[in-house]
């Protein structure tokens, strides 16, 4: 067991790290922690302050809580707080020899390949497909009926991701096998398999079963286009052009990986994201009618959506931006002490795991008026209360491994909600659901179901 006192890394004598109390002997905070991880974190840190110990089973961690304790761990370097040692549970989805399979520097490498193809042309040609899927979901659905929110989610945008982040092949296959073995993949992200990802349970072989077809199908595609010189501008292409520092090109199966690291950052959090911000806006009537407002005054005259359209939509943004706070996809954010650490008067040991939790941190009554109240207007001037710190919301992470993909995420939120919400009048059909915490990303318990009309009047997009 991780002792919490430490005199090995400063020469004056370090303050105990304060505990949680409530631990039972050998499983620790465990049974509070499966019941409701946040109501547990939110009261050691209310009892506690900013920074704070507990324990799960044999392991310590420590929370890390508001933007000066968020500073001093986005900041340490990789060889004290490390990511690598803690996600190892994403190798058999992402493969090996990409992502957390390899050392930092090279990781960095890897995703470095992919900025040219997050340029602004980029972004303005994802506009259009965000647009043009949402749209011909839209008409899927008819006059009227019920939709289960979450599932419509996860398609939309396993549509929308694997159209524009990885070209249009793939997504012409996900009514052909790549969706199925895309969701046995997210499977693959569970609790237990954050500790144990190689024990065989039936979603673990589910989970290995569909990286093997999912690798078989990127295959298929790149061979495609190197024998007939087809050479589209998009992510695939993007590593299948790429080599290394040392001059070496990518394999097929690292380009899988990494398209599948992206895919994962790019889809998963956006679905649960698009979820919370559709169910949050359909509670808010007042301020639902002034995003429809916005539309009308944004698009009114040309009647479709574009990137420089999608800027201007500051009303909808802190709609989004409010949802990334009260209901952030990931809930937890981990690394491991390799080198002691110092944090104001405390020294985080060698061995424990270092902990963030942007569902906690985003509720902290200091830092946003009634924190628990969904109010966007919070981002607008003159309020502007993200902007005490710059890391006073941190739901895509922060330091060298915020998420790349923060912007697509947000503009592919308010693509959708812009197009569903001028095509129909939506209610809730069930009482506002709570969190999930059984998955890792966390979205609504079940059931969470939807139903729609298709509006006949007041429409902007043709």
């Amino acid at each position: 067991m991780v002792q919490l006192r430490s005199a090995s890394t400063a020469s004056q004598e370090a303050r105990e790290i304060p505990a949680l109390d409530g631990a039972a002997p050998l499983i620790g905070h465990l049974r509070d922690f499966q019941r409701d991880p946040v109501a547990m974190l939110s009261r050691g840190q209310s009892q506690l302050g900013d920074l704070f110990r507990f324990r799960l089973g044999p392991r310590q961690f420590v929370l890390f809580s508001g933007p000066e304790a968020h500073d001093a761990f986005f900041s340490a370097p990789e060889d004290q707080l490390n990511a690598k040692s803690v996600y190892q549970f994403t190798v058999p989805i992402f493969g090996r020899g990409v992502a957390y399979d390899v050392a930092p520097q090279v990781m960095d490498e890897q995703l470095g390949f992919l900025y040219p193809a997050l340029r602004d042309s980029a972004m303005q040609q994802f506009a259009r497909i965000m647009f043009e899927e949402t749209s011909q979901f839209a008409d899927s659905l008819g006059e009227a009926g019920e939709i289960d929110l979450p599932a419509a989610m996860n398609e939309l945008t396993v549509n929308i991701a694997s159209r524009s982040l990885i070209g249009q092949e793939v997504r012409d296959q996900v009514d052909a096998g790549f969706a199925d073995a895309y969701h046995d993949l997210q499977k693959g992200i569970n609790t237990l398999g954050f500790f144990l990802p190689r024990l065989p349970t039936p979603a673990h072989r589910s989970r290995d079963r569909a990286r093997k077809q999912v690798a078989e199908i990127f295959g298929r595609v790149m061979t495609a286009r190197r024998r007939d010189g087809v050479r589209p501008d998009d992510f695939m292409q993007s590593l299948m052009d790429a080599t290394y520092e040392d001059g070496r090109a990518l394999s097929d199966d690292e380009i899988t990986g990494i398209l599948l690291t992206v895919l994962f950052a790019g889809q998963h959090t956006s679905a649960v994201l698009a979820t919370w911000t559709g169910l949050e806006l359909l509670r808010a009537s007042s301020y639902l009618a002034r995003v429809r407002d916005e539309t009308r005054a944004v698009y009114g005259e040309t009647g479709s959506m574009s990137l420089d359209g999608l800027k201007q939509q500051v009303t909808m943004e802190h709609a989004v931006r409010e949802c990334e706070r009260l209901h952030p996809p990931l809930i937890l954010l981990i690394r491991k002490v390799l080198k002691p650490m110092r944090y104001a008067d405390y020294v985080v040991p060698e061995g424990a795991l270092a902990m963030v939790s942007p569902a906690v941190s985003h509720r902290l009554p200091h830092l946003f008026a009634n924190p628990d109240r969904f109010n966007p207007d919070r981002f607008a001037p003159p309020a502007r209360e993200d902007r005490q710190h710059h890391y006073t919301l941190i739901g895509f992470g922060g330091g060298k491994h915020r998420c790349m993909g923060k912007h697509f995420a947000e503009m592919q939120v308010k693509a959708i909600w812009t197009v569903l919400l001028d095509r129909f009048d939506l209610s809730l059909e069930t009482d506002f659901p709570a969190p999930n915490y059984g998955s890792w990303v966390t979205g609504p318990e079940a059931p969470c179901r939807l139903r729609y009309r298709r509006r006949s009047q007041g429409r902007v997009f043709r």
